[in-house]
């Protein structure tokens, strides 16, 4: 989560000129009503994978083994790839990271594990093993980020760490038994199952929350506000992929980890999952940026979108903007796993993340030039 969205991004001059529909079909007030559909579609798989990783979690604590375990990991890590691509709808004050937004508790990271549960070398740290301490929903969204931004308590990261465990090597995940969770084998086994329940369901709720907040035909949510929202909603959109592109995933997701060469520094250090982070987050701006978003059951969602408006008045930054996002989405599948091995100096990884960061840094470019290219004419991007 590290970066906040910036008041002071909202502070932009607004000026678009006659209308554009005339060459693309698309118009300001289709493309912000596309983006609303593609967004709700977007967040409403994410809820519905989230739904089959709480099934999964439920099974795994009813009776865990190495199977459930297995089931549950896989179910996190299938809802990342959709879960990814909403970070394209961020840092324009919208449901997910509005004050009362729920994004510190959803994906918050870098994580101090020992805050939740045991590491290495502190066999009685954390929440679980601190038997007074109240294990529900309520005690523990207050507790996210209690104290410190890396006491993390909730969110895809605090599952994720306990689905897989402290990152002890240097060629695989972390490796947790399933026997933590089984009583008379680990202590607190009965709390470790409470906890990871909890936190799942909390993410659950969470997501559906945004899922309400983009629903159609509902008169008074976040929806219908921004389909009326004329220029400022395009604006957001714009801020939206810029801010991800430069300031969040080229900034504090990657460089920020080639520079310290420290897995604690990784998006999704317990899995391993980090290289998929980023080819999602990228995928995400591209979805934005075409008005496409392939949903979970391989139905395409297409629609008016921002390069059509741009191409409408200039066709030269619309495909030096397009093809510069999908450079940056391939130098991001280019990502070799584990990432934490790839940002070690010298290792052949390094020179893929340098690559995409360096793409990801001139698409946030791009993007501002296309934003001009329709009368928005100063675009203020979070930066890293």
């Amino acid at each position: 989560m590290r970066l906040k969205p910036l008041a002071a991004a909202a502070v932009l001059a607004l000026s678009l000129a006659a209308p554009l529909h005339a060459q693309t079909g698309a118009s300001p007030a289709s493309v912000t009503a596309h983006y609303a559909a593609l967004v709700h579609a977007n967040y409403e798989d994410t809820l519905s994978a989230a739904k089959a990783l709480q099934a999964a979690v439920k099974a795994f604590t009813a009776a865990p083994s190495q199977p459930t375990q297995d089931a549950a990991r896989k179910a996190w890590l299938a809802a990342r790839e959709f879960y990814g691509q909403t970070e394209a709808f961020r840092f324009y004050g919208g449901p997910i990271d509005n004050d009362n937004g729920p994004e510190g508790r959803l994906n918050a990271w870098p994580m101090d594990e020992s805050y939740v549960d045991y590491v290495d070398g502190k066999k009685t740290a954390g929440l679980v093993n601190n038997k007074k301490q109240p294990l529900t929903k309520k005690a523990l969204a207050a507790l996210n980020e209690k104290g410190g931004e890396e006491n993390i308590a909730t969110g895809w990261h605090a599952i994720e760490f306990m689905l897989w465990g402290q990152d002890l090597s240097e060629t695989g995940p972390g490796n947790r038994s399933f026997e933590d969770f089984v009583d008379g084998k680990a202590p607190n086994a009965d709390r470790r199952r409470q906890y990871l329940n909890t936190v799942t369901d909390l993410l659950v709720d969470d997501l559906g929350g945004l899922v309400k907040a983009w629903a159609p035909g509902a008169k008074n949510n976040y929806r219908a506000k921004f389909e009326k929202g004329g220029n400022e909603s395009l604006r957001k959109m714009f801020v939206a992929m810029g801010s991800l592109s430069r300031g969040e995933l080229a900034g504090e997701r990657l460089e920020v980890a080639l520079a310290s060469q420290d897995q604690e520094d990784e998006h999704s250090c317990f899995s391993d999952n980090t290289h998929r982070d980023a080819v999602a987050n990228a995928k995400g701006i591209e979805n934005v940026w075409l008005g496409r978003y392939v949903r979970a059951d391989g139905s395409t969602l297409q629609g008016p979108s921002l390069r059509d408006l741009v191409n409408a008045r200039n066709a030269g930054v619309a495909d030096k903007t397009t093809k510069q996002i999908r450079t940056s989405v391939e130098s991001a599948e280019a990502i070799p796993a584990p990432f934490d091995r790839a940002i070690v100096a010298g290792s052949a990884g390094r020179p893929k993340i340098e690559a995409t960061i360096k793409s990801l840094t001139e698409q946030s470019k791009d993007i501002v030039a296309a934003a001009a290219a329709v009368g928005i004419a100063k675009l203020t991007l979070v930066q890293p």
